[in-house]
């Protein structure tokens, strides 16, 4: 086994994440559908949200760009990105729409089904307008998912977003974190979701992404990589207990899962994604050095792998400590 010391150091340089933020409510009881849970807990969440908090758990820089209802529940989850260090100067509050709400239950196997309320929700009147630019041009990595280009204006203000971290020289990451049930139909959801893919420096999918956006049920390198493009950087495939595995222009290998007892899946691609962004974003070649890429992949496996220990992802979200226990002990 490879030692944790040849892991690179969190970087200093800034991760601007931006999208939702929402409150997932989440059955008392796991393996009950929605209508038959006897009480929900209130989690929050929103996955580029998670992704920031999780960059800043692991003691990266963090901020996040989006709107949040000018609401009790828009101010709590304002308050959370502070409590965990997340720069929180490019929110903007509306008063005309109620923060996203979620109801996400857990089937016995520990997969989630999602019920949204969301008409419109304030994440998705965030504007060009409203964008903190100075704060998107200082970032070293612009991280976002897809759930911000289903409406307008919010795709307007993503694909500006985009633009303007891009001319700034950031490194661009996607995570399409697809949730059919927002959108109007899957055609639209993949077209969409194609529609910025040429932008991205790093994209990470899922094992159901990947089925969904090749339309092959085949999760194997030639079905991944037919999902390359020649600006791409790296491109990773998440397979839950199964490991992740990483193509570049160079090279490609997987690397292995930690097994831990799994409760809640909530959050776990974000905290691997977290991982990945705050060991690069200093050192980008890390990339290009397969031996190095390797450790940071392992540590990003762990860090998902103990996000789905606990319900709803951001208590859950481990410290570098907790990553480099289990992958010493493993």
């Amino acid at each position: 086994m490879a030692s944790a010391n040849a892991l690179p150091p969190t970087g200093n340089g800034l991760v601007v994440s931006f999208g939702e933020m929402l409150i997932d409510f989440v059955p008392t009881v796991s393996g009950v559908s929605l209508a038959e849970a006897p009480g929900f807990l209130k989690a929050p969440g929103g996955a580029p949200a998670n992704v920031a908090i999780a960059v800043a758990r692991l003691g990266g820089k963090a901020a996040f760009v989006g709107k949040l209802g000018d609401d009790e529940f828009g101010h709590m989850l304002a308050g959370i990105l502070k409590e965990n260090d997340v720069r929180s100067d490019g929110i903007n509050f509306d008063q005309g729409a109620r923060t996203a709400l979620a109801f996400v239950t857990l089937r016995k196997d520990g997969e989630r089904e999602f019920m949204f309320y969301r008409n419109p929700s304030a994440d998705m009147l965030l504007t060009p307008e409203d964008l903190n630019l100075e704060l998107i041009r200082s970032a070293k990595v612009f991280h976002y998912g897809s759930i911000s280009l289903i409406v307008e204006p919010c795709r307007s203000a993503h694909l500006k977003a985009m633009e303007v971290a891009r001319e700034a020289g950031c490194l661009l990451s996607y995570d399409p974190n697809l949730r059919l049930p927002l959108w109007p139909s899957p055609e639209e959801a993949r077209q969409q979701i194609l529609s910025i893919w040429e932008k991205a420096d790093v994209i990470k999918v899922s094992d159901v992404e990947l089925e969904f956006l090749t339309g092959s049920d085949k999760i194997d390198d030639e079905s991944a990589l037919s999902l390359w493009h020649p600006n791409l950087k790296l491109l990773l495939v998440t397979l839950g207990e199964h490991g992740s595995r990483y193509y570049t222009k160079n090279f490609h290998g997987s690397v292995d899962a930690f097994h831990v007892n799994t409760v809640d899946t909530t959050g776990a691609g974000d905290s691997f994604v977290g991982a990945l962004l705050c060991k690069i974003v200093d050192d980008q070649s890390i990339l290009e050095d397969e031996a190095k890429l390797r450790e940071v992949l392992k540590f990003a496996n762990a860090c998902g792998a103990i996000t789905t220990t606990k319900k709803g992802a951001i208590p859950a979200l481990p410290t570098e400590a907790d990553a480099l226990n289990l992958i010493n002990e493993a």
